[in-house]
């Protein structure tokens, strides 16, 4: 499990004896700094405050919390496990709003919880493993898939991180950017996006792990890039998608899309059909986290006791008409609306 390729080599999340190993990306690039936690609780924890990020890996770290709140309730009371799990589970959904992947992967293991009699530590395992499994499995195929629309491009942009520090591996935005540098696509451009920079510190980071090369811009000199004619494509993933293709992705997207749309540049947004919620049908329905002022404003640029106000949502939503293309395991749906969306449902 987790097999790795030449161009595919970190894993941010992984299943050991002692529980889940998780790399905590707010250090990276500077420290690769790994942890092994224990309890939902801990699980939790790591989700919120962002050492795990990206829709797909955010679900499957769910899923592993349920296993070790499983495997801690049942070892402390065997005959009241399923009573005492629920705190856990409430615990877990909790921890991020937006995310759908988190709520697909809770609500997949609570079914699951239900047909269990004895000991649930086992089942629950092998389906938050093979859960890990079929995401870098689909993000392969959506790899490939992407890949197969860039045959004429000469440059790609992606935004934020969504390569395997988001998600199982392989990645789903940067698995189409692993994908094409294999068939010689080698103009690569990652924006910083601000604030939490996951541009610049992972994305470019990751890629040059696997020796993919990459260039880094400011998000403001995306414009000036596509005026340049340096790229044919942005490629970006989502948090969230509508019924109806509207996304929800990291803060800046929709600045990106209305920047393609203007300069003829084509827009693809990469995700699982897990990230799709079917039962929000417009992407105004959405609900957008709003995170601390102080990852904004930065404690080196106004102190830690700053008074300076800041507005600081960490998604914003890209309407369907603005994309081009949203790339599935379940194939592509070419100008998303409601109707075109219903072919990957």
């Amino acid at each position: 499990m987790n097999f790795v390729e030449e161009t595919d080599q970190i894993r941010a999340i992984q299943w050991v004896q002692e529980g889940l190993r998780i790399l905590d990306q707010r250090k990276l690039p500077d420290q690769i700094s790994y942890e092994t936690v224990t309890t939902a609780k801990q699980v939790a924890e790591a989700i919120q405050s962002m050492k795990v990020r990206g829709a797909p890996a955010i679900g499957i770290t769910a899923a592993y919390g349920v296993v070790l709140a499983a495997r801690g309730q049942y070892a402390s009371d065997p005959k009241n496990w399923k009573n005492k799990i629920d705190k856990d589970l409430k615990l877990l959904t909790a921890a991020r709003p937006t995310a759908v992947n988190l709520f697909w992967a809770i609500h997949a293991m609570r079914e699951l919880i239900g047909t269990i009699e004895t000991d649930p530590v086992p089942p629950l395992l092998k389906f938050a493993l093979r859960l890990h499994e079929n995401d870098i499995a689909a993000n392969r195929k959506m790899g490939e898939t992407g890949a197969d629309l860039l045959s004429e491009t000469h440059g790609i942009l992606t935004h934020c991180n969504t390569g395997s520090l988001a998600t199982g591996g392989y990645g789903t935005a940067l698995g189409v950017v692993r994908s094409a540098f294999k068939r010689g696509l080698n103009m690569i451009y990652a924006s910083e996006t601000r604030p939490w920079l996951q541009g610049a510190r992972l994305t470019v980071w990751e890629l040059q792990q696997d020796g993919i090369p990459a260039t880094l811009i400011a998000d403001s000199a995306a414009a000036s890039l596509m005026h340049a004619k340096k790229i044919g494509w942005v490629i970006v993933g989502a948090d969230r998608i509508a019924a109806n293709g509207d996304v929800a992705n990291k803060i800046g997207t929709y600045s990106l899309a209305v920047l393609a749309r203007h300069h003829s540049v084509k827009f693809m947004v990469v995700a699982p059909t897990s990230t799709i919620d079917w039962d929000t049908k417009t992407g105004d329905k959405i609900v957008i986290e709003q995170r601390d002022s102080r990852e904004l404003l930065m404690d080196c640029y106004f102190g830690r006791d700053s008074v300076i106000d800041a507005w600081n949502p960490v998604f914003d939503v890209t309407p369907g008409e603005l994309i081009d293309a949203i790339v599935t395991e379940k194939g592509v749906v070419f100008n998303p609306n409601l109707y075109r969306m219903s072919t990957v449902k």
